[in-house]
């Protein structure tokens, strides 16, 4: 009779761990959201078609102001700024830290005895990673902490484009970097990626309709594979056919054509309907996240330069500086909730960016009274039961509410993104 009872109050015990473990937290509702397309489509109709400010000819103006310089327009000090590297713990590909003799080799390839002395005018031959140092090598901070190490190599500036116009000021020491100036970043982009251009060839390549690459990564040929292109970029059209650039054994640009279909390109400016909006923000979601560029991927304001690039609208690369693109309203100091109904009554979904330092988002409208984002994003933090902090990895683009990860355990106020949004930009 003892062992029965035993028996049934060990089943009683086990069936009394379950219950108390699945009740342990309530389900809630999803903050990062899998079915998208519906989504897109739903908010996207509700925008009033005319709500963003075209301003191609301002695109334009500011796309090929490389080639209307005579000289870069950073100061010298300004173009060494990463140089700074050398007073902080770096961490190379083996992760080993690099030593004053490492970042002296690279800084004195860096030839800046020559800085802007005779600058010349280039194109990108291939889409180009744009480098802090004249190095490949990657620097790391601590790859050992949460947030550091892959893919934060902070050696990547940025990406550029293939056709993109550039100011190059010199080469390094050794022939195999040049410093450039495109129209929103400057840095070291490997010689074999450029070629140089001549009056001839920029009359050529800028008396023609341009069109812009509405499709991701699409493969072009001449006649052999040339690049996977990226949503935003620009291609004069001549006739039937696309133009890029060429080098001959000297390194000097020469006009190309190539043809690519009409699927994938569309002339420039795509009027700013829901089928367009929606059309061009489906091409984003789920890219894996690229810090600057990395992997011919994007980072958070890469995205949001890139999807606006489609409309005519230009915005600078980083997202502090987009800010300035357009009406900024500070919302700082309000609390969560005042933060919610500011962007709810402000707020136009998809011609907004919602600030935080160090990201930017685009604002999609409402779902279930819940402001919606779009935004490529890595992670966010999270702290474990002994108060740990580690990263819940989003690590792509995708549409969340103002709270990504607010499900998960381990979310704390500290974790909580819209507790750290500054502000508003209503381009």
């Amino acid at each position: 009779m003892l062992n029965i009872f035993r028996y049934f109050a060990t089943i009683l015990a086990i069936s009394l761990l379950f219950t108390a473990c699945s009740q342990k937290k309530p389900i809630e509702k999803p903050t990062i959201f899998e079915e998208k397309q519906d989504i897109i489509e739903k908010l996207s109709k509700k925008v009033d078609d005319t709500s963003i400010y075209i301003e191609k000819d301002a695109y334009f103006n500011n796309y090929f102001k490389p080639w209307k310089q005579e000289r870069l327009s950073y100061k010298e000090l300004e173009a060494k700024w990463g140089f700074s590297y050398r007073y902080k713990k770096v961490y190379l590909e083996n992760h080993q830290l690099a030593t004053t003799e490492w970042f002296d080799k690279k800084i004195d390839n860096a030839n800046f005895e020559n800085y802007n002395k005779e600058p010349k005018k280039a194109i990108t031959l291939k889409n180009t990673n744009v480098r802090v140092l004249p190095t490949n090598s990657p620097m790391f901070y601590n790859p050992s902490l949460p947030g550091e190490g892959f893919p934060f190599d902070y050696n990547q500036n940025s990406l550029l484009k293939i056709n993109t116009p550039l100011l190059v000021s010199h080469l390094s020491k050794d022939r195999a970097w040049a410093f450039v100036e495109s129209h929103f970043v400057g840095g070291w982009v490997e010689i074999n990626s450029i070629a140089f251009v001549d009056d001839d060839f920029i009359k050529e390549f800028t008396s023609n309709d341009y069109f812009i690459a509405t499709k991701e990564k699409f493969a072009i040929y001449d006649p052999i594979f040339r690049e996977y292109i990226k949503v935003g970029t620009i291609f004069p059209k001549k006739d039937e056919s696309y133009i890029v650039a060429k080098k001959d054994d000297s390194l000097n640009a020469k006009i190309a054509y190539i043809n690519i279909e009409d699927m994938y390109v569309e002339q420039m400016p795509l009027a700013y309907t829901y089928e367009n909006r929606t059309k061009i923000l489906k091409e984003f979601i789920d890219e894996p996240y690229g810090w600057a560029g990395l992997l011919n991927n994007r980072d958070c304001s890469s995205f949001t330069q890139d999807y606006f690039s489609v409309f005519g609208k230009y915005l600078h690369r980083n997202s502090k500086a987009q800010t300035t693109n357009g009406k900024y309203y500070d919302i700082s100091q309000l609390n969560l909730d005042e933060k919610k109904e500011f962007i709810r009554k402000n707020g136009v979904p998809f011609s907004t960016l919602v600030y935080l330092k160090g990201h930017i988002m685009l604002y999609m409208g409402i779902e279930n009274n819940e402001p919606l984002v779009v935004h490529n994003v890595w992670s966010v933090k999270l702290k474990d039961k002994d108060n740990k902090e580690f990263r819940y990895i989003i690590g792509k683009t995708a549409i969340t509410t103002l709270e990504p990860a607010k499900e998960q355990e381990g979310f704390t106020q500290d974790s909580n993104i819209l507790n750290k949004v500054l502000g508003i930009t209503i381009l």
